[in-house]
């Protein structure tokens, strides 16, 4: 199955506090706006107590004993919330003109920003950024002490064959982390500062230890999402459970309009049924919900039906994911776009999302260059986020935020999990930087040397390297690896590289005619 995209798990990013669900503007372009965060956030003294306000400490907040930083137990009380923490108290005077310096970047009303950091998740998420700024002070694009996101593959196991699956998943691997192991993943985590986790797999639905651990990360205000093919959550009870275990998060699998398509793509009937299943309850039951699809030759012709039946299930995401050679998907390799396909599938989506009433986006990095491009006033400066024009005021916005967040993610704001505990930069690129049964999650995130070299992309080849869009792009890292066994290589889907395209092409390596 496809793995849960970054695409606004959680209102946790600049560019979710920017939105707050009412929208904000900016007065100037991309040098004001990062000279206004730098003027505050690289200035020695504040990046000192932005460090303090860091700590892990343990306080009580709404009757409950919990281990959090500082910046935090700030926050909650900053948003109204009863907090018995003298840490916090001493640092909730820095913490609001902090919170009302980012405010008055993004012109966001203050008793908007009470309301978001009544949120537990979202306080965890900005105080991931704070403690960035910390200790990196303002980057381009922006370095993070930890992931915002981890997407862990859960287990092996799986009650679906996909044609395209990166895990070949199947039965369990004989080497998968116990429960108290996943429970002390769990606490790694927790430490890091990671803001979300979603669980894929194979199914992580079907696994036994699903439920424990859901419920161990909400309780730690971890946001929990998870990426199933739905045949659980088809039942209606599982869905409630779901939700009431701690579940925020829903993103299903749909790789077609057409049930016998989708079926047979995934190796066994009846399970298009059962995801469209899956979605409906989940949006009657007022979940946050997707509907992910795989883009291949065998759909792309499809967009119009596939957002139809979104509008028809009821509900208001889409995500387009990339095809990855990686994995199952190395053997249907021919399926993939040509990097004309691809542009002029990303311009379709583009528009798409200006008529119609859906958040649409792509997990293909140059969705941002295109939307750019295009001039329709949509924004999708990483693929965990788009806005609309009445959303945001996009000449003033777009450069800045699109350089700021950064397109590709994998290393810099997202890391996978594999069942057995190895850490890689994504689901899609099989690269190992240790394993949480040896080292500390945090510290695999710290020192690794892919995850260094890839939050700098002057260590990126070919026209990735030198493109004037690479701030906003960067390319797939994932593509770059599944086709030059290089996560610093090109990324050949993208019009700018066709010349990588069509070498491979000449060595028989990518689909050598069109449909």
């Amino acid at each position: 199955m496809s793995a849960v995209s970054l695409e606004n798990l959680i209102p946790l990013t600049y560019l979710e506090f920017l939105d707050l669900e009412s929208g904000g503007s900016m007065t100037s372009g991309m040098g004001a706006f990062l000279a206004g965060l730098r003027a505050t956030f690289n200035n020695p003294l504040t990046r000192t107590l932005l460090r303090k306000a860091s700590k892990r400490v343990t306080c009580e907040i709404g009757g409950r004993t919990v281990t959090e930083r500082v910046s935090f137990f700030a926050m909650a009380e900053y948003a109204g919330e009863k907090v018995s923490c003298p840490s916090a108290i001493l640092t909730k005077s820095f913490i609001k003109f902090t919170i009302s310096t980012i405010a008055k970047l993004f012109k966001v009303k203050e008793e908007e920003v009470k309301a978001a950091l009544s949120d537990p998740a979202v306080r965890r998420g900005l105080a991931l950024v704070l403690e960035g700024l910390a200790l990196y002070g303002v980057s381009v694009p922006q370095k993070f002490p930890a992931p915002f996101l981890v997407v862990w593959n859960f287990t092996n196991m799986c009650n679906l064959r996909c044609k395209h699956c990166y895990q070949r998943a199947d039965k369990p691997l004989p080497n998968e982390l116990t429960l108290e192991e996943k429970l002390n993943v769990v606490e790694q985590l927790d430490r890091a500062g990671v803001a979300a986790v979603a669980l894929s797999g194979g199914e992580p639905t079907i696994h036994p230890h699903f439920w424990r651990v859901v419920k161990e990360l909400s309780d730690r205000f971890i946001y929990v999402a998870v990426a199933t093919n739905g045949w659980l959550l088809a039942d209606k009870r599982m869905a409630e459970k779901a939700k009431r275990a701690g579940v925020r998060y829903v993103e299903v699998s749909v790789d077609s309009a057409d049930p016998k398509k989708h079926d047979e793509f995934r190796g066994i009937p009846g399970s298009w049924k059962r995801a469209v299943k899956a979605l409906k309850n989940a949006a009657e039951l007022g979940m946050n919900a997707a509907m992910a699809t795989t883009v291949t030759r065998l759909n792309v012709d499809e967009v119009d039906d596939i957002l139809d039946l979104a509008e028809e299930i009821g509900i208001k995401r889409v995500v387009f994911f990339n095809f990855v050679p990686t994995g199952r998907g190395k053997e249907i390799i021919d399926l993939d776009l040509s990097p004309e396909e691809r542009e002029e599938f990303l311009k379709k989506i583009a528009l798409e999302m200006k008529r119609r009433n859906l958040e649409i986006v792509s997990t293909a990095p140059q969705f941002g260059r295109v939307c750019l491009q295009a001039g329709l006033g949509i924004v999708a400066p990483t693929h965990m986020y788009v806005g609309k024009p009445e959303e945001l005021d996009m000449d003033k916005v777009i450069s800045a935020l699109a350089e700021f967040v950064g397109g590709c993610g994998a290393g810099r704001i997202y890391a996978a999990l594999e069942p057995e505990g190895t850490v890689t930069p994504c689901v899609f690129l099989p690269v190992p930087m240790g394993n949480v049964r040896e080292k500390d999650f945090r510290e695999i995130w710290e020192t690794s040397e892919l995850f260094q070299k890839l939050r700098d992309r002057n260590n990126l080849w070919g026209f990735c390297r030198t493109c004037p869009y690479r701030e906003i792009c960067g390319g797939c890292r994932a593509r770059a690896y599944g086709y030059f066994n290089d996560p610093l290589a090109p990324d050949p889907g993208c019009i700018y590289n066709k010349k990588y395209y069509e070498q491979l092409k000449s060595k028989a390596l990518v689909a050598t005619s069109g449909r």
